[in-house]
């Protein structure tokens, strides 16, 4: 087999590997995004109270407020769904201007498990995130 044979061939090799890995992560975030939907219309059928969504500053540096309301997904508030089933993720750079005036956010396609490939003990699957703000909300 000639280089550029090969070349093409492990190319072409390497595109499908890629279109594979973005078809099951856009399958991964489907499924987050459709628990996401689930869980808010169940947190408001049970009344559940949403609150002021905060970004806070990379290394703690600071908090900026959002507009937003809705319920933090970790136990460090650096992840949250908001009343409408937006995911957001609540850590960003901010400057002087966002503590003051505050920021708003752009929503992100939420993961199956929040803080994957994070140290251990620091990734929580979406569910349990979920279940712990209320329980059985998949029952009803």
């Amino acid at each position: 087999m000639r280089d550029d044979e090969w070349a093409g061939r492990r190319a072409e090799a390497v595109r499908v590997q890629a279109e594979r890995l973005r078809a099951r992560q856009d399958a991964e975030h489907t499924r987050a995004e459709d628990m996401l939907r689930r869980f808010t219309a169940a947190a408001h059928a049970a009344k559940l109270e949403p609150e002021p969504l905060v970004v806070r500053g990379y290394g703690g540096r600071g908090t900026a407020r959002t507009g937003l309301r809705g319920w933090y997904l970790r136990v460090d508030r650096s992840a949250a769904v908001s009343t409408d089933g937006g995911f957001y993720v609540l850590t960003a750079p901010l400057n002087l201007l966002d503590r003051v005036r505050g920021t708003r956010p752009e929503p992100a396609r939420p993961p199956l498990t929040l803080g994957a490939g994070g140290k251990d003990g620091e990734s929580v699957p979406l569910a349990d995130a979920l279940e712990r703000l209320l329980p059985g909300w998949q029952d009803g």
